[in-house]
């Protein structure tokens, strides 16, 4: 084989992979569709050196029933019965014992402000989202703190 063909199948193999960040906001979106919560699919993954460590989607609290089941108790705008997808992911690390400190986190929404404010606590190096939250503060938070942006 050529050095010519060699070169062009690796442009080829080159321009089909997906990338890593398309990865990984496709995971976000995929760990969204097992949300219970009946306002929004809402997926999120911590990443680590291009691995994901930690994973969280919108749902009720564990062994309490779900939205899905019984319908969301909405209060100012929002549904108080679901945890949502950045406190689950938290959640999750700290019971099993994953650092979150220096992760990037890819998320399908922008954080509400509670969320925001955990983010910044367990110390996540970057935040990026598809689509904005529609209380805005949590994203302002953030952005006084590290990077936070829209995926490309």
């Amino acid at each position: 084989m050529s050095s010519e063909q060699t070169d062009l199948e690796t442009d080829k193999l080159t321009a089909q992979r997906l990338s890593r960040p398309n990865l990984f906001m496709s995971v976000a979106h995929l760990y969204g569709q097992r949300s219970s919560c009946l306002r929004a699919k809402v997926g999120a993954i911590a990443v680590r050196e291009g691995r994901i460590v930690a994973a969280g989607y919108v749902g009720a609290p564990s062994g309490e029933r779900h939205c899905l089941d019984v319908g969301c108790d909405i209060e100012n705008g929002g549904c108080i019965r679901s945890v949502h997808a950045e406190a689950n992911l938290i959640a999750w690390a700290a019971r099993t014992g994953v650092p979150l400190q220096g992760t990037q986190i890819y998320c399908t929404h922008s954080p509400c402000l509670t969320c925001a404010k955990l983010l910044i606590n367990v110390g996540i190096s970057e935040f990026i989202y598809d689509f904005p939250y529609r209380d805005e503060r949590g994203f302002a938070l953030l952005s006084t703190r590290l990077k936070i942006h829209k995926a490309e």
